[in-house]
Order: structure tokens, then sequence, then C-alpha cells
């Protein structure tokens, strides 16, 4: 039974890989799909503690900085105790992967909040103290009510939506009928969106709540209900108040968690925001009649729990070896200073060993504005922000002046790097080369191709789920 099992499972993949490649070409490298990762495995332990777009998985990061096998030849790029660069740092996945191998770890980044999401995972916390000021805030935050009826209101709206959403919603049921299209999703989603909102509307008006804020002025007085941005106000003026600078800060990444899933948007356009939701809506993730949200008690006790938990469970495997991040221009960074700056430690082993290689994705053209991304927490915590020193960013879109600008902003970062790393280099770059610009990028920075990876990328979290591959360039020294 379980040989037939198996046996399935290796036909079914193989059945997928053959379907990918015909899309893609047969140069994919299918060993660098993870298709055997499950999403658990692909968000393990401090992966998960804050949302990040862009980010790629730690599999692949392991997959170069390790020792592995490809095309039956044994390749080793990195060794523990070596010193990886990620000039382009964002969550920090590098230096987290580098960090269970032993492998040093610097990331730069021009955005201050990337960075202090990437530190909050490497922390090193007392946890005893830790699980004390988290209770206490939670505690804090769940006795905590304004003057909206919300908890009456909230009750009365749930008991509303699952008895309506049992009736035109069964699931499997309207599932199963949506995709044989016996229902058409659009049509019927929306007449019943019309219908519950006049439930929804009565129920607003019988207990006074006030959706809007009074201010339109900023990222937090549009995307949040009033009532969740009252007690977003009042968890912050907590939060100020301990002592402990680690324990602050692992809990403003929680508190930033909890406000980016407590946006009032709808559940699709979570990622990428359009308008703000104020209204009960057909939500065509969840194939039912959803909600926005009107308080960020539940998610921030949820996510308090789990951060601790996944704190713990890295903890087990952490090593010992350095980490640094630099809030800084990769272009034009000091990378010897800043670090001397930091650990007088790890600058001895720098400034002795140089950093082997790189290990990065750099933005791609004209797809995400980084710092806009977690603008509901560049608002709240009042970090400065750069976006004008973005390499790439989705505002300054494609077209032939945005690529040759990014060309040169990456062509720089890889030349600036050069300075500090050993002569003999490794570089590894994560990028979708639509434009056929890293050729050029590599001659720009006195550098050469020597390898292409080309992998399939699975399990994207867009409504697009066209097939979509990225290229892995290997860069060496040109001679």
């Amino acid at each position: 039974m379980l040989r037939r099992f198996k046996k399935y499972y290796q036909s079914l993949n193989n059945q997928r890989e053959i379907k990918w490649k015909q899309k893609l070409g047969n140069d994919l490298n299918w060993l660098l799909s993870f298709d055997h990762i499950r999403e658990k495995d692909s968000t393990k332990h401090i992966h998960r503690l804050h949302p990040y777009k862009g980010k790629f998985i730690p599999q692949l990061v392991e997959y170069f900085l390790d020792c592995h096998t490809d095309n039956l030849k044994k390749q080793s790029f990195f060794k523990k105790g070596d010193i990886v660069l990620d000039p382009f740092s964002g969550s920090g996945t590098t230096l987290i992967q580098a960090n269970e191998l032993g492998i040093h770890a610097i990331g730069t980044d021009i955005s201050k909040f990337n960075c202090a999401i990437t530190e909050s995972k490497l922390l090193d916390y007392d946890f005893d103290l830790l699980f004390s000021e988290v209770n206490n805030l939670k505690k804090e935050i769940q006795n905590f009510e304004t003057k909206h009826n919300i908890k009456q209101f909230e009750k009365k709206l749930s008991s509303e939506l699952v008895e309506f959403n049992k009736k035109y919603f069964p699931s499997p049921q309207f599932k199963r009928d949506v995709y044989t299209k016996k229902i058409n999703e659009n049509a019927f989603g929306k007449e019943k969106e019309a219908e519950f909102l006049k439930i929804y509307n009565l129920l607003i008006e019988k207990y006074k709540i006030k959706l809007k804020q009074e201010k339109n002025d900023n990222f937090l007085d549009k995307w949040y209900i009033k009532n969740t941005r009252d007690e977003i106000d009042f968890a912050f003026s907590q939060l100020k108040t301990i002592q402990d600078k680690k324990t602050k800060k692992i809990l403003a990444i929680i508190l930033s968690r909890t406000i980016r899933s407590c946006r009032a948007t709808t559940h699709s356009d979570l990622a990428t925001l359009k308008e703000p939701q104020l209204t009960a809506y057909y939500c065509f993730k969840h194939k039912k009649i959803c909600k926005p949200l009107f308080s960020i008690k539940y998610w921030f006790s949820r996510y308090a729990n789990d951060t601790i938990a996944r704190l713990l469970e890295f903890s087990k495997i952490k090593t010992d070896s350095h980490w640094a991040t630099i809030s800084a221009d990769s272009r034009t960074v000091d990378i010897f200073k800043e670090i001397e700056k930091q650990s007088s430690k790890f600058s001895d082993v720098l400034q002795k060993q140089k950093i082997r290689g790189i290990f990065s994705s750099p933005p791609y053209v004209g797809q995400i504005d980084y710092h806009e991304q977690h603008a509901y927490a560049y608002n709240l915590f009042g970090f400065e922000r750069k976006d004008e020193l973005e390499i790439g960013p989705l505002y300054k879109g494609q077209g032939i002046v945005a690529r040759e600008n990014y060309a040169e902003g990456v062509a720089r970062v890889l030349t600036n790097a050069r300075r500090f790393m050993i002569d003999n280099f490794d570089i590894f770059l994560v990028a979708n080369d639509k434009w056929g610009l890293y050729t050029r990028i590599a001659k720009k920075a006195g550098m050469k191709i020597v390898h292409q990876y080309k992998r399939p990328v699975l399990n994207r979290t867009e409504r697009d789920k066209n097939p979509y591959s990225e290229i892995i360039f290997h860069l060496k020294r040109n001679q």
C-alpha cells in the first residue's frame, strides 16, 4: 500500500514537472522548485514572524549556502565561519539561514523597518521577561474598551453572518457549484452582498457604530475603522512604557503584524490595497460574505502567542555566529565602518576574513514599493522613509529609463560590495530578468555570469497562478 502511494505521488510530481517544463522550457531546474516542501516548512520558525512581499523561501538560501548536490556534482560555496552579505536583506531570510548553518551574516537595507524585522528575529531574548510583558500587554488590550458598543455589535453581526452564510454559501457545496459553473459567482455574490448590506447597515445604525475616522491625513487615518484605530493607539501607548529594549522591539513587530491584518480591506486585496472596505462584502477568497475588522484584540493575542512559539523554536537551533543589520544605501555604505560601530568582535573577524560572497534577491523592476508595503508601521512608529533611494520601485514603472536606472543601481551595489569581499567571491542573485539586464549589470560591476539556475516558482499567493520562473545568477570576478 505504502509503495503504491509513493509511486502515485512520484507520478503526480513527474506530471507536474512535465507540465511546467512544457510552458517554461526544459531548462527548468526542478530540484529548485522545492515542490516537496510543505507550507509549514517554507515558513518554519521565525520566517513567518511578519508578512513581507517578495521574499524567497529559506530552502533556496540553504541550498546555496550549504553543501549541495547538483547534476551529480558536489559543490560547496560557503562553509561554517564564512561571512555572507545580503545587500537587499529585506526581512532577513539570508541572515536567518546563515545563522542556522553557523555562517556569519551582514544584511543591508534602505528600509529601517525591514532591518527592524530582521533584528527582532535574531535577537537573544529573556523569555521569562518576554512572557510577562506579552501577557501584561494582552491583558491591557483586552480590558481596553471604547464607548462604541463594539462587543454587542460584533456579537450580533457575527451571528447574522453565520446564519446568512450557512443559508446561501454552504461549504463545500457552494465552492463545488462555483467550480462546476453551476453558479455564476460574480452575479450571485453581488446579489447576496447587497442583500446582507441591508442587515449590516441596520446594525451599524442600531449600535451607533462609527466607521470612518474624523481625519484622513495618513495611512492609519484612512485604512482603519474608528474603534480599531483607537485600540491601535492605546496598544502603542502601552508599548512605549516597556523598559527592556529587546522586548519592546519584538512587541512592536507583533503589533505591526496585528495592524497589518486589521486594515479595512477585503481579504483578496490584503497584499495590494485598493480602496478601504468599511462594509460587509462578498469575499472571493473565502467564497462567502465577510466583514471588515472592528478590533485588534483577537489578532494581537494570536500573533503574540505565535511569535513566542516561533522564537522559542528558533532558539533551539540558533548558533553563536555573528550577524548585523545596517540600514543604509547599499550603493555607498562603508560596511567595515558600520560593523565596527556595532561590534568590535565581529569587526575583527570581518577585517581578517572579509566577506566570502553574496546571496540576495534584488528588487524586481517596477513591482513593489518596499516602504509603502509597510506604510502602517512607518506611520505608527515614526520611522524615517527613504522611498527615493529604493532601486526599481513600483512607482517608477518599468519603462526604459526605469530599467536603465535599475541596472545602474544594482551594478553600483555590487561594485561597492566588492570593496569588502575576498577576490575569489561567489555572488548569487535571485531575479526575474525579463528585461535581460543582468549580463549588463555584471559587466558594469566588473563581473561575469558563470552559471544560471532557472527555477519554477510554485505556490504563489497572488490570484494570478500562471506558471512563473526566476533565475539565480551566479557571478564571479571578471578576470
